[in-house]
């Protein structure tokens, strides 16, 4: 699998709309993903197998947490580690973003999820009861703190390590075609109102 990982473009949401009928329940409509796209404080990011989105996610900052909004993936293409390639790189620009630390929602049902997640230094928090409105199903609150210091800097060249060589491309205010670079393991930067995406959406 050769994955490219990209920041979300406006020419890419006909291929998340097309994933995001088929994985969730209650879809958002391609004007919100509009919206979030122009909106401060958010990042929203592509997998790629060649020209084909495979995937999407999305984190937005709230004070100096980085909130998980979304993460899918196209089902034809599950347990291939592009789930983990996104998360990987929400956690990047997140702390780009000035993120001190990391929280999420997962349904109470998906412990595929939640263990990805713990991969990710997630442990449960809380829950919300009745949190997803398509069934009414509790979600699990997370939080992965400290995600500054030296240990999770640590924890992430680890995950580098199961995600392999992924090409990123069109960061850093690069067009795409100008900035292309193999991840390479991790090493932080320097560090510097709750709307309606500020709730995890995982692929159920």
């Amino acid at each position: 699998m050769a994955l490219t990982i990209t920041p979300m473009r406006r020419r890419h949401l006909s291929s998340v709309m097309t994933i995001e009928t088929v994985v969730y329940p209650r879809p958002w409509s391609q004007r919100l993903f509009e919206d979030e796209l122009e909106r401060p404080a958010r990042a929203y990011v592509v997998a790629r197998d060649g020209e084909q989105v495979v995937g999407y996610g999305g984190v937005l900052m709230i004070a100096d947490d980085g909130h998980i909004a979304t993460v899918a993936v196209d089902p034809k293409r599950a347990r291939e580690g592009i789930g983990r390639a996104l998360l990987r790189e929400l956690v990047r620009q997140a702390i780009e973003m000035g993120a001190k630390q990391l929280t999420l929602e997962v349904r109470v049902s998906n412990s595929a999820a939640a263990a990805l997640y713990r991969e990710f230094g997630f442990v449960p928090a809380g829950a919300r009861k009745a949190y997803y409105a398509d069934n009414g199903e509790d979600a699990i609150v997370m939080w992965a703190h400290d995600i500054c210091d030296e240990s999770y800097s640590a924890r992430l060249s680890e995950i580098d390590e199961k995600v392999g060589p992924i090409e990123r491309v069109g960061f850093a205010g690069e067009s795409d075609q100008t900035e292309r670079h193999v991840v390479r393991p991790f090493s932080h930067p320097s560090r510097q109102s709750p709307h309606p995406a500020a709730a995890t959406r995982e692929t159920s």
